[in-house]
């Protein structure tokens, strides 16, 4: 640790999520030492939301000792770009759907500390590099199960970002080409994250629903409210429908990976979110599909691996591990 962390031994992690933003200060080792949250939406404007923050942030801050302990923040956010330090027309967030927003400068004005902003998934990657179970790797994936399907790449120990501080979006490669490709919250079709997101996990359990008359513990439920959970409980009692629902879901995602490893060969293939809770039911058929389509030269050097992070504080530590690198 240098000497200038030495003497200021926290950052700042921002989770900045579409319905709640944590706000985390967490040391060297990754503990967090006290956390806030407020709500993300309920704001017309950005500096109200920045606003709200600092009146949420001042008293943790004061617990640890003050803004003079703080070395830097580190922002995890929907549509962040790294580079500009700027979220970017972000559709689940009021305040920035239609533009973009500066919220690092206006973060790093409001405190007078340095502060960092990427994507969330990229976040996910650095608190996995820094704290998680990539500790010691230089060439990893990371990919994040929940809402949507996020990725964080990492090539020769550095963050891809690309020109522009977009790079790195997996979610939104094109799985299913054509007209019977389902339309993604991107506007395009066929993205992976249609499928193998946990709602896209519940599209596909509709979809089975209605091509079929098998019975089904899920038939007991509402079509239209059937979430990823549901799914991961009925297949958790032998439900076979449902099994074959997450079979589906994993065999694409594996082949995903495989074509990922033509890219960037990693070391290790890093899961997160909530959909990874279905342990073998999601893991299994990710590998299996990858051993069947991955490249022979790539076959047998590649670790899947379930994110070490506590769930619970994961993207703050992500987010924080921004804070460490500027």
């Amino acid at each position: 640790m240098s000497e200038q962390q030495g003497i200021k031994p926290y950052v700042i992690g921002l989770d900045l999520g579409g319905t709640n933003s944590v706000f985390g200060i967490v040391d060297s080792r990754g503990d967090i030492k006290t956390q806030t949250a407020i709500k993300t939406g309920g704001y017309t404007c950005a500096e109200d939301f920045v606003k709200a923050s600092v009146e949420a942030l001042l008293p943790i801050i004061d617990q640890v000792g003050g803004i003079e302990k703080i070395k830097a923040m580190g922002i995890g956010a929907p549509n962040g770009n790294f580079y500009r330090g700027t979220i970017e027309f972000a559709p689940n967030l009021p305040w920035a759907h239609d533009g973009i927003v500066p919220l690092a400068q206006m973060f790093s004005d409001a405190l007078g500390i340095p502060v960092g902003l990427t994507n969330d998934a990229n976040a996910a990657a650095l608190g996995e590099m820094v704290y998680g179970v990539a500790r010691g790797m230089k060439n990893f994936i990371v990919i994040t199960l929940g809402t949507g399907v996020g990725s964080g790449v990492v090539v020769n120990g550095q963050l891809l970002y690309g020109h522009d501080g977009f790079a790195g979006e997996l979610g939104h490669v094109t799985m299913v080409r054509g007209a019977q490709g389902r339309i993604c919250g991107c506007g395009r079709t066929g993205c992976l994250e249609a499928y193998c997101s946990a709602t896209g996990v519940a599209r596909t359990a509709r979809e089975m629903l209605e091509k079929t008359e098998r019975p089904s513990l899920l038939r007991e439920l509402d079509a239209e409210k059937i979430t990823s959970l549901d799914v991961s409980i009925a297949a958790g009692k032998g439900d076979e429908l449902a099994k074959e629902i997450f079979d589906f879901t994993g065999t694409m995602l594996g082949e995903a990976c495989a074509d990922f490893a033509a890219f960037s060969s990693p070391e290790a293939f890093i899961f997160f979110g909530g959909l990874v809770k279905a342990g073998k039911l999601i893991m299994d058929p990710i590998k299996v599909a990858y051993d069947n389509h991955v490249m022979n030269i790539f076959k047998g050097k590649a670790q899947f691996l379930v994110s070490g992070l506590d769930g619970a504080s994961a993207a703050v530590l992500g987010a924080s591990a921004i804070g460490w690198e500027i």
